[in-house]
């Protein structure tokens, strides 16, 4: 893989912020040049050259006088026409299909694309959604930060836009659904296994953990019912 230099890998950090993980709406004011790049770890220069990449994306954009603002056009850059997400409520066969296809790959390719920042972040995040599985507590936005951190490690920016889409399709899918605590119970156990290879970097190990956690989520969710009644 091509090595990136530090303005790439920031403006990856920002634009994941951003679009992937959506901690910042249209509009919103990016902080001043000082904190923001104080926050990232970088030079005032690197993120300067950053936050140009991500003006030329239509990311971000500049008032003059008043600062640097997230896009009002954002999140046109990452629904893919997929602007309805209620079409995908229900359809959970098609939502666990994808899921399938896509994220074995993104555990197999983060294993050996990695920094060791990024494979700690993984393992910090995946300990988040145990701690909150152990508490009782909603583990919704642990878990989008494990997956998040998973996709980030790829360092493929397309698998980085069409996370959100499946983000949001799995959080709708998820909440109506009543099979909570088993599938707590599940997560905990798979998400250990998931872990372990990460610490490894077993890319075999992580693609096929990832895999039976999605099968598991499947059946217990009445996929594997609805896959054979095709």
């Amino acid at each position: 893989m091509e090595k990136k230099n530090l303005s790439q890998q920031t403006m990856e950090r920002l634009y994941n912020t951003i679009v992937a993980e959506k901690r910042m709406q249209p509009g919103d004011k990016l902080p001043n040049e000082l904190e923001l790049s104080e926050q990232l770890g970088v030079s005032r220069a690197t993120l300067r050259e950053a936050l140009r990449m991500l003006i030329a994306r239509g990311v971000l954009e500049v008032r003059r006088g008043k600062g640097t603002f997230v896009s009002e056009r954002v999140e046109e850059i990452e629904n893919f026409g997929f602007s309805d997400v209620g079409q995908l409520r229900g359809q959970l066969r098609d939502l666990f299909e994808l899921r399938e296809i896509f994220e074995p790959g993104a555990a197999r390719l983060a294993c050996r694309r990695a920094t060791e920042e990024e494979l700690a972040e993984i393992l910090q995040c995946g300990a988040a959604v145990e701690n909150c599985i152990r508490a009782g507590e909603d583990r919704t936005n642990a878990d989008r930060d494990f997956h998040a951190a998973i996709v980030r490690a790829t360092h493929n920016e397309f698998m980085m836009r069409l996370l959100p889409v499946i983000s949001r399709a799995v959080i709708t899918a998820v909440a109506a659904d009543k099979h909570g605590e088993e599938l707590a119970e599940d997560t905990a156990r798979d998400h250990a296994l998931l872990m372990e290879f990460f610490r490894r970097r077993d890319e075999v190990g992580a693609e096929h953990a990832m895999a039976i956690h999605l099968r598991h989520g499947a059946n217990i969710l009445g996929v594997a019912e609805a896959e054979r009644s095709l």
